[in-house]
């Protein structure tokens, strides 16, 4: 199961990831449909080959799409990593779980709150096995408190952040090393890698960190199936972020240089768990869902992604920031095509609790049910999307509105992640600008964003629709209650990740294979 990188793995964890599944919980009495939820990262709306990129080698994720239901109006609850996870493990809005302003680091205080009910901890109460494979980041804390073993998952396997919030590290394990571009040294610890709550690899080994996840991702499978017991796999991919890495079998096989190489070794996961399915008999009982976090980090030029004809990428609520490429497949029980039905990452949680048959949480939720629109074709109940950026304020609201077909920016502002691109509207120096009127786009007609439709002055046939949309912002907002902020705990460094806590001098000290 090595593959091709066995030359540059250091004896890590086979003996672990074997014990590791040794104490798994008896098989529960009825058997409910397996769910695997795959999370690209920093990947655009058009990026792949199934939503129209003419160079991308996607051929697994484009039989996902021609076999599932491909969504292209699909939204993230946020433009950046950390609120656009919790909002996909929630249901809720950032807001409301204080993952904001922006993302955790590694000596973050803070982190998601334990009170938060995530899809695992729903999915674990009604019998499933639970694990996440990759990237968790919302939050690490003092003893590893933070970490997926204590929001409801089983197992995992990954990195507690980013991988580039460290020290520049090797991306390919064959002469000549392929170091880090950029400016991603800083002056941090050694990405670690984990399982559960201890540190088994520092710094992480990159090119070898996939085929390390194929392997525990195809023990969890089947260890779940030999049980007869349901499970619920999270598969964080770190791709395509940057800097972009790959195993050995993808490194320099692509036409996009290494967001191509990396995008290719991401589509292979898909390719790949498939076959595991496939290979224990359980395709036609699993539901795969795959999304992204946020859209291109444009700054990064061909490093960075493509977020298609959509406006602006990562860091603003323009819709090449916000707007996903999404499927859903589940042979034989989802109706192969393509919707244009309005859905967000808010609606995974109601969704599935309704699938499994699972209490709602008593809590505020911002998602919908989305089985009329999966399993017969229907409508589906979202008609509106609030868009937040990445540091909101309550005095400031929400920034945008999707309702229906139309979308009214409030506040617009360009973003770091989105420089180098033609459109200056999409640049940190557009400074943060009210609008009043709001602008006014309609997106089937035009979801690049380019006309408004008050351009001009006010025009009656519209005046309906900006009254519908602000009153639907101002019950939103006034409904909206904003959690204590995680992220303005501030930092410490000594909760920095160490495999050799008591050791001198840190960071350079802390080192394990």
């Amino acid at each position: 199961m090595r593959g091709d990188n066995a030359s540059c793995m250091p004896t890590v964890s086979w003996l672990i990831l074997e014990l590791l599944f040794a104490a798994v919980q008896v098989s529960s009495a009825v058997r409910s449909p397996n769910i695997v939820l795959i999370f690209a990262d920093d990947l655009g709306f058009g990026d792949l080959g199934c939503y129209g990129h003419p160079s991308s080698m996607t051929p697994n994720l484009d039989l996902l799409a021609a076999g599932g239901l491909r969504f292209t109006d699909f939204y993230s609850s946020c433009p950046v990593c950390s609120p656009s996870r919790a909002a996909l493990l929630t249901g809720r809005y950032q807001t409301r779980s204080g993952i904001y302003p922006g993302v955790f680091y590694p000596g973050s205080r803070g982190g998601l709150p334990l009170s938060e009910v995530t899809i695992a901890e729903m999915l674990k109460m009604q019998g499933y096995a639970t694990a996440i494979i990759g990237k968790w980041h919302l939050g690490l804390g003092a003893n590893g408190s933070f970490l997926p073993i204590h929001q409801g998952f089983d197992r995992f396997l990954g990195v507690p952040y980013s991988h580039d919030q460290g020290p520049c590290q090797n991306l390919t394990c064959f002469p000549p090393h392929t170091k880090c571009f950029g400016m991603c040294d800083q002056d941090t610890v050694l990405l670690p890698l984990f399982l559960n709550q201890r540190i088994i690899q520092q710094p992480a080994v990159f090119p070898d960190l996939v085929p390390l996840y194929h392997t525990f991702a195809v023990k969890f499978i089947s260890d779940s199936v030999q049980r007869k017991r349901p499970f619920f796999l999270y598969y964080a991919s770190h791709h395509t972020h940057y800097p972009q890495f790959a195993s050995s079998k993808f490194s320099g096989e692509s036409l996009r240089g290494p967001f191509g190489d990396a995008l290719m070794e991401f589509d292979g996961s898909v390719g790949w768990l498939l076959q595991a399915l496939r290979d224990q008999g359980v395709e036609n009982d699993t539901l795969l869902l795959f999304t992204s976090d946020n859209g291109p980090e444009t700054m990064r030029m061909s490093r960075g992604g493509s977020s298609g004809l959509l406006k602006c990428g990562k860091g603003t609520t323009y819709e090449g920031g916000m707007r996903m490429p999404a499927v859903v497949y589940w042979p034989g029980k989802i109706s192969p095509g393509v919707t244009h039905e309005l859905a967000s990452t808010l609606d995974i949680l109601p969704t599935l609790t309704a699938l499994v048959g699972a209490p709602i949480p008593n809590i505020t939720l911002d998602g919908y049910d989305l089985s009329e629109v999966l399993f017969r074709g229907g409508k589906s109940k979202r008609n509106i999307m609030f868009f937040y950026p990445p540091s909101p304020k309550e005095d400031l609201g929400v920034f945008a509105v999707r309702y229906g077909k139309y979308k009214a920016h409030f506040f617009t502002q360009g973003a770091s992640h989105s420089e180098t691109t033609p459109d200056h509207d999409c640049h940190i120096t557009a400074l943060l600008t009210r609008h009043d009127p709001p602008l006014l786009f309609d997106l089937e007609a035009d979801p690049a964003e380019n006309y408004n439709l008050l351009a001009g002055g006010m025009k009656p046939e519209y005046l309906q629709i900006l009254k519908e949309i602000q009153q639907e912002k101002e019950n939103f907002e006034s409904k909206m209650v904003f959690g204590e902020s995680q992220l303005e705990k501030g930092v410490d460094p000594s909760l920095e990740p160490c495999c050799n806590p008591d050791c001198t001098p840190k960071p350079s000290c802390c080192h394990c294979a």
